[in-house]
């Protein structure tokens, strides 16, 4: 279904997700963008911290345990994959995994990639254009 569906391959573009989660994806949210935002679909998945907010304070607790657990259990492995595998010296994420790892713990860095991942999906998903990876050039890293 993966091979046969545009949708689908669209979402194999983006690094991390494959054709489990593409079709997960597809099957579960559809082609008509159900929600308006990335955020909203980040949401829906549980991958944003969990806030509790009283008098003007913001408290962010860890993940909330809501939402579709086969599609987020599927965005993080892709963002653990991701992480150990890109180029870091290449890719445009390079930079911001490292310093992400360097302040966060592993987990907690694994569970922000996934997050950018599925915002990144919804956002390929709801335009219906492919992922356009930020390589950079050789020029300009010498």
């Amino acid at each position: 279904m993966a091979q046969a569906d545009p949708a689908c391959q669209r979402l194999q573009t983006v690094p991390g997700v494959g054709p489990l989660a593409a079709t997960g994806i597809v099957a579960a949210v559809g082609n008509d963008g159900a929600f308006r935002k990335g955020r909203e679909f980040s949401v829906w998945l549980g991958l944003v911290p969990h806030q509790c907010s009283t008098g003007g304070q913001t408290k962010l607790l860890g993940i909330s345990k809501r939402g579709n657990e086969y599609l987020r259990r599927l965005f993080i492995h892709g963002a653990r994959s991701v992480c150990l595998h890109v180029n870091r010296a290449r890719h445009a994420w390079g930079e911001w995994i490292t310093e992400l790892k360097y302040r966060k713990p592993s987990n907690i860095a694994t569970v922000a990639m996934a997050n950018k991942l599925a915002r990144i999906a919804w956002s390929v998903l709801n335009r219906n254009e492919v992922y356009r990876s930020s390589v950079f050039s050789a020029a300009v890293i010498a």
